[in-house]
C-alpha cells in the first residue's frame, strides 16, 4: 500500500483535484474527504497547515469507508474498521470492476499528488490488509 504518512499537501492541491472531477468534501474535525466514483480518499490537517493522505483509497460500500482484504483465496472489502482483527469486520465479496476503479483512480489520484507508482502496485491492485492462513500457526517449534 501507499506510504501515505510520509506525504504532506498544500492545501491547493484540492482545487487541482476538483478540476480532474473528484469532489472535495469537509469531514469530521478537518478532515477532507476526496471522492471519484466509488472511489474515496481521506486528508486531514496537520498543525503546519499541509494535508496528510491518512489512509490508502478504499471504496464506498453502503455508504461506509470499506478497506480491501486479501484474505488468500478471495478479496473482500472489509466494513467496520473498528476491529483490528479481520474476521471480526463484515466482509462483503468484491467483484472485477470495483478493483478496476479502485486501481484506476488510485493511479490518478497518485499522479496528481505526485507520489510515486511501485512496480508491484502497477501491476495490480494491492490491499489494506493480507492474510495468508498457510502461514498462520507457524511458529519456532513447528519448522523443524
Amino acid at each position: 500500500m501507499w506510504p501515505v504518512h510520509e506525504y504532506r499537501f498544500d492545501p491547493s492541491v484540492l482545487e487541482a483535484l476538483r478540476a480532474h472531477g473528484f469532489e472535495c468534501s469537509p469531514g469530521a474535525g478537518g478532515e477532507v474527504q476526496v471522492r471519484k466514483g466509488n472511489v474515496v480518499a481521506v486528508f486531514e490537517r496537520v498543525a503546519s497547515g499541509q494535508l496528510r493522505l491518512t489512509t490508502s483509497p478504499g471504496y464506498l460500500i453502503r455508504g461506509q469507508f470499506a478497506r480491501l482484504w486479501d484474505a488468500g483465496y478471495q478479496k473482500f472489502w472489509l466494513l467496520d474498521v473498528a476491529s483490528p482483527e479481520p474476521a471480526r469486520h463484515l466482509r462483503v465479496p468484491v467483484i472485477a470492476s470495483q478493483l478496476k476503479e479502485l486501481h484506476r483512480v488510485s493511479e490518478e489520484l497518485r499522479t496528481l499528488l505526485g507520489i510515486p507508482s511501485y512496480y508491484n502496485e502497477s501491476l495490480g491492485t494491492t490491499c489494506h490488509i493480507s492474510a495468508y492462513d498457510r502461514l498462520q500457526g507457524r511458529g519456532a517449534a513447528e519448522q523443524k
